[in-house]
């Protein structure tokens, strides 16, 4: 019997309906839907473990009108999703593309939740702009239930790991109120071969994807790709025989990790946290194929902290900081000591403030930035990681807020002068320059033990700490034009035949913006179901 997962490009058959590259959920996504339609379908994936960045990330899928969500009674319906991103992104998507994309989601998840071993369950977490017409309270955000790999044995040890989320679900992880992890439990499901969030979400797919059929193949980066009469000629590394494919799925990630293409599109310096193999392989490939691109300055923002020596496969990487910016007691500053930004809006659009401009030194005013808390914060909640109360060498740690500023080069004046008048309203409850915590989605990730407001709390106590924060990303969101259907398009604008894109190698279908929890990978596996979908009437 062959191996469901093999490292032996040789071994492969020389003709395959489909061949997707990328095992993220946007190829897994595709390949299983296009194996439930009858095709043949081999996944390619140029590193040695499976799951992309979504094995690395929280897993979390945005779909407006999913039935989960009003099964377990949240409000919503196709109408209120399509006014709702007509508010948040209706000034860069055209309205067949937002009716598209409600209709699609749901049908996405009425799919893994029918047919593979995906098991969702919908998050209590607002969308990111309750103001706005057609906004969910909840239920749009959808997480995962625990990963066993019972039935594949093996399977979870090939699925790449996350470097910052630790093997909980995310809504055991918001009912901790940003406090540290069971290590027991942890230790438990790591020994079991449990895996949670984004690596519960490919692993489930990668086992639905081997119950089909599919050929998952690791360290098989794919190094041509070139027409052939009615279907592809596809290249891989290590194999003289070039493998024959109906169709090609291009989901091999975003160009986070390639320098050159960072420094040529990306409007500043940032710290990429996804899976280093994201280096613009399967974009470049297309590109000598003669397709278009879109919206090639756009990223999904994260601020992120960056513990010196932190790697990933060797790269450097950093931890998300969303949380710690919104647990009460820290606030978040810049190199003049004054708040930027409240701290507790979520991290895509907060990630945007760290790249303005300083009219006067035209130099980014708040890259990087300062996390700065006290005693109390330290003792209560970790930060990237750290077990809480045990003080790392990278944090600045000093008795008074002048020592800290000497010490970090942050302006003491204007350093003192911010946590004056911050600890002032944070005893109120109320943040009256920025609104820190006014919003249920702001309250959502702070410490609802904390009270009158989640999300403050003042900084008086000795020792304080300050921890630098960078502009960082979890993947980039401009890549490979794409049709409604996933076809990859050309320069003329139609359709290239047989060549489809999904996931972060494809353009962003909210157009650079970010309407909700989950929205990277509801827009990855919404575009690559399409994409199947779409291919198997050629291909099937």
């Amino acid at each position: 019997m062959e191996a469901p997962v093999t490292a032996n490009a040789a071994g492969l058959a020389t003709s395959y309906d489909v061949v997707v590259m990328g095992s993220g959920a946007a190829g897994l996504t595709s390949a299983v839907r296009a194996a439930h339609g009858g095709a043949s379908v081999l996944v390619l994936e140029k590193a040695a473990l499976l799951g992309g960045t979504t094995s690395a990330g929280g897993g979390v899928i945005w779909a407006p009108n999913n039935h989960l969500s009003m099964s377990a009674g949240f409000e919503d319906s196709r109408a209120a999703g399509i006014s709702y991103l007509r508010a948040a992104a209706g000034h860069a998507m055209p309205a067949e593309d937002i009716e598209w994309f409600v209709e699609t989601a749901a049908d996405v998840i009425g799919f893994l939740d029918r047919h593979t071993r995906v098991r969702l369950a919908p998050l209590a977490r607002p969308d990111y702009h309750l103001e706005w017409d057609g906004a969910a309270a909840g239920g749009r955000s959808l997480d995962n239930l625990p990963f066993s790999d019972e039935d594949h044995p093996g399977l979870a040890a090939m699925l790449r790991p996350s470097t910052y989320f630790p093997l909980l679900t995310m809504i055991e992880r918001d009912n901790l109120n940003g406090r540290a992890p069971d290590p027991q439990l942890l230790r438990s499901r790591a020994d079991e071969g449990i895996r949670t969030m984004g690596g519960a979400l490919a692993g489930s797919l990668a086992a639905t994807a081997i119950d089909l059929g599919v050929r998952l193949a690791v360290q098989a980066p794919v190094t041509g790709l070139s027409r052939s009469g009615s279907g592809w000629n596809v290249e891989i590394a290590g194999r003289a025989e070039t493998i024959r494919a109906g169709a090609v799925v291009v989901a091999s990630g975003g160009f986070e990790f390639n320098a050159d293409m960072r420094a040529a599109f990306l409007p500043l310096p940032v710290t990429p946290i996804g899976a280093p193999s994201n280096e613009g392989d399967g974009l470049e490939l297309a590109l000598a194929a003669g397709a278009a691109v879109r919206d090639m300055t756009a990223m999904w923002g994260v601020p992120v902290i960056t513990p010196p020596g932190a790697r990933y496969d060797g790269r450097p990487t950093g931890r998300m900081a969303n949380v710690e910016m919104t647990l009460p007691g820290s606030i978040t500053v810049n190199a003049a000591g004054r708040r930027f930004v409240n701290e507790a809006l979520n991290y895509h659009d907060a990630a945007r403030v760290f790249a303005n401009t300083d009219p006067e030194s035209t130099r980014q005013q708040n890259n990087p930035a300062w996390l700065v808390f006290d005693a109390d914060f330290h003792a209560k909640y970790p930060v990237a990681g750290s077990v809480p109360g045990v003080a790392q060498d990278w944090m600045n740690e000093s008795s008074s807020l002048q020592e800290l500023a000497e010490k970090t080069g942050i302006d003491a004046a204007g350093l003192a002068e911010t946590v004056l008048f911050f600890n002032s309203d944070a005893r109120k409850g109320t943040d009256t320059l920025y609104g820190r915590g006014a919003s249920e989605q702001d309250r959502h990730l702070g410490d609802q033990s904390n009270l009158p407001n989640p999300c403050l709390s003042p900084l008086d106590r000795p020792p304080f700490y300050a921890v630098p924060v960078h502009a960082g990303m979890l993947g980039t969101s401009g890549g490979l034009a794409v049709n409604q259907q996933g076809q990859v398009l050309g320069w003329d604008g139609g359709p290239i035949t047989g060549l489809y894109a999904a996931g972060n190698a494809a353009a962003g279908i909210f157009r650079n913006h970010y309407p909700g929890g989950g929205a990277t990978l509801g827009s990855a596996v919404t575009r690559a179901y399409a994409a199947a979908r779409h291919l198997c009437g050629d291909t099937a």
